[in-house]
């Protein structure tokens, strides 16, 4: 039966930042490549804070969320990629010839010669509010992620969390917000020092260490909200417009144990420095794995992608050069770099 299916070269789960770079480097590497997405759409969790702004990946101006992910879709689809979306993959086997196939929930058979994963902390499952009826607010002002700023113009806003994402809608809607109260159980936050440093400095009011314990409505929306110092168990009742809720994500990576990976702290797959896990043939890059040299940003996952398909790219062709060409010197740039310049010449 699996004479049938097409081989690939390399195939990567997860259409995340680190899957979709490494999408394209692996066309700089001239390897046959797939990537399969569990939602409908590219983006990891950056599809969860569209609005958010990302400072810190190299050569890019700050940069909205959504930006970014349009931009590295383009990148991924420089070489061309067979790209399927909704693909929940959930078992893995290892034939007698030492190809790869994979199947998806629905079904769907994939056959690599190497494996690439990119899941993150696996299906992202959005960590709710442990509130009573919290749930019936959903609807109308109770959010989970923020979609367009302006939603919250003019209004007292409280924001639940203490995370990067929370850190930064704070500092986003500071200007244009009436109010915002940030409630955190921890004095410290999650975010990047400066940006808690802004968020400290700025009009916001911060409330630690506590918890948001009620909610008040009218049955339709929040119009208030009580809060609980963890220390003292005094409360306060806020008024308020809108709640943003940013408890951080979940995600099941016990799919992963069933096929043999080696896991450490947090589920994560433990790796070496050129990104091979305990199978053959098989790496993880991202928010996925661990190793000593680990960098939790966009950009250290783009580095991750490169050694891992350099090392792929070496599993599947022992004599290859370890490294890609730079784009600048690299073949499979010369033609693109031809319709450039002609395209540059008809404007």
């Amino acid at each position: 039966m699996t004479e049938q299916l097409e081989l690939f070269d390399v195939t990567i789960i997860g259409g995340g930042p680190a899957g979709m770079y490494t999408a394209f480097y692996s066309g700089m590497r001239d390897l046959k490549t797939k990537v399969l997405e569990y939602n409908e759409t590219l983006g990891g969790k950056v599809l969860l804070y569209p609005e958010k702004v990302i400072w810190d990946v190299g050569g890019l101006v700050p940069t909205r969320g959504e930006q970014l992910i349009k931009q590295l879709e383009q990148q991924a689809k420089t070489f061309e990629p067979v790209i399927a979306l909704n693909q929940k993959i959930t078992d893995f086997h290892r034939l007698e010839d030492g190809n790869i196939l994979i199947t998806s929930e629905n079904g769907d058979r994939h056959l690599t010669k190497t494996l690439i994963l990119a899941m993150g902390h696996g299906i992202p499952v959005q960590r709710k509010l442990e509130v009573e009826n919290a749930d019936r607010y959903e609807v109308t002002n109770l959010y989970y992620t923020v979609q367009e700023l302006k939603t919250f113009a003019g209004k007292r806003v409280v924001i639940s969390g203490g995370g990067d994402s929370a850190v930064d809608w704070a500092n986003a809607l500071v200007p244009i917000a009436k109010s915002v109260t940030v409630i955190h159980r921890r004095d410290m936050f999650g975010g990047h020092e400066k940006n808690v440093a802004n968020m400290k400095a700025s009009s916001a009011r911060i409330l630690t260490p506590h918890e948001l314990t009620d909610l008040h409505g009218n049955g339709k929306e929040i119009e208030a909200v009580t809060v609980q110092h963890l220390e003292t168990g005094e409360k306060e009742r806020i008024e308020t417009d809108a709640v943003i809720v940013n408890h951080g994500m979940k995600g099941d990576l016990s799919v992963l144990a069933e096929w043999g990976l080696k896991q450490g702290e947090w589920g994560l797959i433990e790796v070496n420095e050129q990104m091979e896990t305990n199978l053959p043939g098989v790496y993880a890059v991202g928010d996925l794995c661990t190793h000593k040299s680990k960098v939790r940003l966009i950009a250290g996952t783009f580095v991750d992608g490169v050694n891992a398909l350099n090392s792929a790219k070496l599993y599947i062709e022992p004599d290859a050069e370890k490294v890609a060409y730079v784009s600048s010197h690299n073949e499979r740039f010369k033609e693109k770099n031809k319709e450039l310049l002609a395209a540059g010449a008809d404007r």
